[in-house]
């Protein structure tokens, strides 16, 4: 197999931190290969370096073996590496095409105009190699997810890239869509591009790569197949053996019911959606993309209005019409977005820890109580075990392990009783997953209730006491602990599904 891209004795660092050491790594022709290690471990800022995103501060870079120097995002392009983000780079008011090809765009009347046709022409047959039913002259914006991926992909593909670079790829995709993207890799892989894949989840990086190499702080610790148990691979990801996380034990059905949800209706997307939460209790929500889990969590919390339906908390109605008074009636929410929703990103740990108890810090009205929230955001650093030189340090710079523990450590500070997660770890590693699965099972076991909403099936079955399972807004099943398997689970996921999941590619 030839080799396509070579990174020899790749070093980066940042102030105070020393984010690459010597790290050596090769991409063959036709090659997946998985880029794996916690967060921190440096993937980030390798790839970076190889899109020109940021500057290597010394190594050699090799492209088919000449030596090449890749100082911006364009000259990465020039030598047709292309990068996939995980947070998408589209403009949602242009077009799939006007995307693809911005600054480059057909032209006609000497350059006097957009030559729309051929731009649509140039976009329509990227998507024809790649068998996407998605028409370019749809505007981003009225694209799900999935098919935004799609857009994205074509778009590096649009430059001939050789080398494509994914981050983190199946992030917000469902199980039909991930299927999809898996099949465009493997054509991509025929065609003798070279494919580097980040990604946390196990599972996927077994059944799409051919090579797994592994950073530990900033140094290459191996390189091994794809094949390799992924207990060893875990192992050199952390420098020691995991312990396995304990399924949760079932609580008896006697405990206080803390949270009562009934005949919850929000638009199409929740249904006359009932249940009971009881102290000590971890509830999951499963189902597809789609079924309305997400929808059902900013209901209750008061973040959308609702249109019927009513909540009890501890037995009395609550009259929730804003996340205000959601939190002064004992509930949290953990948004699945926790950059953009669970978090002030430009302010720092301290802040963010204190914000929802804001009044609890004053003096009087108007002055803040600089001392007290430093010592409380100190300890909170200590118990959550938050990885950081300083409370003063912005929740930017964190790790997304670490931005999660933030989001949890203000709503403990808040003393509310019933906590909503929705997914939880998402672009989280093995490691601060399996910190965030204990922290859960310790909120459960003071007496605290907990729903966790997540896409990822083996992360509810693990966690949950008991499993409500949605289809297209409705409660389509329940299921205990001894109950619940994938089967089952996804059975009752499907019960009343009728539609693509990717409504732009059927």
């Amino acid at each position: 197999m030839n080799t396509l891209l070579s990174v020899r004795d790749l070093s980066k660092s940042f102030p105070g931190v020393r984010a690459l050491d010597k790290v050596c790594f090769d991409l063959h022709k036709g090659e997946v290969h998985a880029l794996m290690g916690e967060n921190g471990a440096g993937k980030s800022t390798l790839v970076k370096i190889l899109a020109g995103i940021c500057h290597k501060d010394s190594g050699e870079l090799f492209l088919e073996g000449k030596p090449i120097e890749i100082n911006s995002p364009a000259q990465a392009q020039s030598l047709a590496i292309g990068m996939v983000h995980q947070e998408l780079h589209l403009m949602e008011h242009l077009t799939a095409a006007q995307n693809m090809f911005l600054g480059r765009e057909p032209k006609k009347f000497g350059g006097m105009l957009l030559d729309e046709n051929k731009l649509n022409q140039q976009a329509q047959a990227l998507f024809d190699k790649l068998h996407l039913r998605l028409n370019p002259a749809t505007l981003v914006s009225g694209l799900s997810v999935a098919c935004r991926q799609m857009v994205e992909i074509a778009k590096a593909l649009s430059h001939r890239s050789r080398v494509l670079i994914m981050d983190e790829p199946t992030a917000a995709l469902n199980s039909a869509e991930i299927k999809e993207l898996f099949r465009i890799i493997q054509q991509l892989k025929q065609d003798g591009v070279g494919i580097v894949y980040i990604s946390h989840r196990m599972d996927e990086i077994q059944h799409i790569a051919d090579r797994i190499t592994v950073l530990r702080d900033g140094v290459h610790v191996a390189t091994v197949p794809s094949h390799t148990p992924m207990s060893h691979v875990i192992r050199l990801m952390v420098g020691r053996p995991l312990l396995p996380t304990e399924k949760a034990i079932p609580n008896g059905t006697n405990s206080e019911v803390l949270l009562e949800a009934r005949a919850i209706n929000r638009g199409k997307w929740v249904r006359d959606v009932s249940f009971q939460l009881r102290r000590g209790e971890i509830l999951g929500v499963a189902g597809l993309m789609g079924a309305g889990r997400t929808e059902l969590a900013r209901a209750l919390f008061g973040a959308d209005p609702m249109d019927s339906g009513a909540v009890f908390i501890r037995g009395k109605l609550a009259k929730i019409r804003s996340p205000k008074d959601a939190v002064e009636a004992g509930l949290a929410y953990l948004p699945e977005d926790r950059k953009r929703l669970g978090l002030v990103t430009g302010m720092d740990i301290a802040a963010n820890l204190t914000l929802p108890s804001l009044k609890k810090w004053l003096y009087g009205r108007c002055f803040l109580r600089s001392k007290a929230i430093e010592s409380v955001a100190c300890r909170m650093v200590q118990r959550l075990r938050i990885k950081t030189p300083s409370v003063n340090q912005t929740t930017l710079q964190l790790s997304g392990g670490n931005q999660q523990k933030v989001v949890i450590a203000k709503w403990l500070l808040q003393d509310c009783d019933i906590l909503m997660v929705d997914e939880p770890t998402r672009g989280i590693d093995i490691g601060s997953k399996q910190e965030i699965y204990g922290l859960i099972h310790q909120l459960a076991a003071q007496g605290r209730a907990v729903v966790v909403i997540s896409s990822e099936l083996p992360e509810v079955l693990l966690l949950s006491h008991r499993i409500l399972v949605m289809c297209e807004g409705r409660v389509s099943g329940e299921l205990r602990a001894h109950e619940a398997n994938a089967h089952n689970v996804m059975a009752l996921a499907t019960r009343y599904q009728r539609t693509a999941p990717c409504e732009a590619l059927a």
